[in-house]
């Protein structure tokens, strides 16, 4: 099985890749490399994957070996958005040796990351199958990744909640609580914001969601509430606004949650606890001149 998702533009993850390098680089290079590998020796290595999971990141991956040797030569055997098994190849690689060992780590850095991202986002997606429940990611993402995570999540077959402050408004406690109400928050939010701007108001009991229902929010964020809970809320909103469950969703507990009728399931620990996916570069000693 596979997702098809239209690829990131490189220019989103060329900035991030240079940083990276230089932070492995160092001051001095790759000394290992360096001091064993001569210079001109041409290798082919192939990337291989040690576990069973979903593929994410692998463009940003093979753009990180085109920054240290632009004329290396690359071709895909498994995409972004595919399932593999162990020892599946993904790409295979044929330039210069010591940059290809320079670009190694980092390459498998991302790929195993982003990969790890897509596959629990996977799975989490074919546990809440049969019910109306969406999964998507949140802010909960590791600096400077963000872009790439939240693709990570799409190739997983999930869907991204808010990508950044600036993109919709969600009232939680702390904006009621300098507002004075929920009303007025709501008030000050759609002062401020644009006509195409949604508003979501975070919930914690059934008591605070009947009171907020008609101020005429786009979402209510029904946060760490129990799965019997979660449906008396979705049975009190009717289907006057998007219901989004978020709080304490696991693997272990999405599909009771889901079961309770709610639109969205916005899980944080597919960005901040995702494992990440098992892979390796292979070189073929004997392609070496």
């Amino acid at each position: 099985m596979s997702v098809a998702v239209p690829r990131l533009y490189p220019v989103i993850y060329r900035d991030l890749i240079d940083a990276a390098l230089k932070e492995d680089l160092g001051r001095a290079g790759d000394l290992t490399t360096d001091a064993i590998v001569p210079p001109g020796l041409v290798a082919e290595s192939r990337i291989r994957v040690r576990k069973e999971g979903r593929v994410a990141g692998l463009w940003p991956a093979l753009e990180t070996f085109r920054k240290l040797d632009p004329s290396v030569e690359i071709e895909v055997v498994h995409d972004d958005g595919q399932d593999v098994q162990p020892g599946d190849e993904l790409a295979i690689i044929r330039g210069a040796a010591r940059e290809m060992l320079s670009a190694e780590r980092t390459a498998l850095n991302l790929l195993g990351r982003l990969s790890g991202i897509a596959t629990v986002t996977r799975d989490m997606v074919r546990a809440v199958a049969g019910t109306n429940a969406h999964i998507v990611c949140t802010r909960k993402t590791t600096p400077l990744l963000r872009a790439l995570e939240k693709h990570a999540v799409k190739l997983g077959g999930g869907s991204n909640h808010r990508f950044g402050l600036d993109d919709a408004v969600l009232i939680k406690d702390n904006h009621r609580a300098i507002a004075g109400s929920a009303a007025e928050a709501v008030r000050r939010a759609r002062a401020h914001a644009g006509h195409l701007v949604k508003i979501e108001i975070e919930v914690d009991d059934l008591e605070e969601l009947e009171a907020i229902l008609d101020l005429g929010v786009d979402a209510v964020l029904l946060d760490n509430m129990e799965p019997e809970v979660l449906a008396q809320a979705v049975e009190i909103v009717a289907g006057r606004a998007i219901t989004e469950a978020s709080g304490g969703i696991t693997p272990e507990t999405a599909a009771a949650k889901a079961a309770s009728g709610v639109d969205l399931l916005s899980v944080g620990w597919l960005t901040h606890s995702a494992p990440t996916l098992d892979v390796g570069l292979d070189m073929d000693t004997s392609s070496q001149r």
